[in-house]
């Protein structure tokens, strides 16, 4: 998101090449994992031990969770687009197109807010609205939709979990305003509050 209404952090992104101590090492590790320095590893790092916590879990989601790469990619945009985040909408949608293998018409439903055509995946990009937005109070209608659909318990753990990092990212992306790689621009999203609108309608409507 860049917004010229809302605070612009002052600190600089913090350079790989100047990067001291832990900032150095942990975006060496970045650019191993990553083929590249995001600019939001950048960001992030002038917080060390913020960078370190946003890798640790988001490595343990991906090793760890319960959640096929799909899933997990689904369950990332879910919480972006309800964050309003433009960077991690762009750059998880590429993910989604070249490494977790989203169908694409379930990743472009996501960003433009229209119904899901997969049921599994449809109910779980639900689910993960609603602990986004009731704050991890779902109600006992909406984890039975959810459980309907082949989820269980350990998935609302994992669910919370994916909220954290993405907490992390988006948030720091906010204030920073943080400007997307040429990498992620082919999945450029600049329309959050149009699709939102559009997105809470369907999370509404029966599955």
């Amino acid at each position: 998101m860049s917004n010229e209404l809302t605070y612009k952090m002052q600190m600089p992104l913090v350079k790989p090449d100047s990067a001291t101590g832990l900032q150095k090492e942990l975006l060496t590790t970045a650019k191993k994992e990553n083929k590249m320095v995001p600019n939001m590893y950048k960001a992030i790092a002038n917080s060390p031990i913020l960078l370190k916590s946003y890798m640790s879990g988001y490595k343990d989601f991906r090793e760890n969770s319960n959640f096929s790469p799909s899933e997990q990619e689904v369950v990332f945009l879910t919480i972006s687009v309800e964050n309003g985040c433009s960077y991690c909408m762009a750059a998880h949608s590429l993910v989604a197109d070249m490494v977790s293998k989203v169908p694409p018409s379930v990743t472009d439903a996501i960003r433009n807010g229209t119904e899901i055509d997969d049921p599994k995946l449809k109910s779980l990009a639900a689910f993960t609205s609603i602990m986004v937005n009731k704050r991890g109070n779902p109600d006992d209608e909406d984890v039975k939709h959810f459980f309907d659909n082949g989820y269980n318990e350990k998935h609302i753990l994992d669910i919370i979990l994916a909220i954290s990092i993405k907490t992390i990212s988006n948030y720091t992306n906010h204030v920073f305003h943080t400007e997307l790689d040429s990498a992620f621009k082919v999945r450029e999203w600049n329309s959050f509050k149009v699709v939102r609108n559009i997105f809470n309608k369907v999370r509404k409507s029966p599955m």
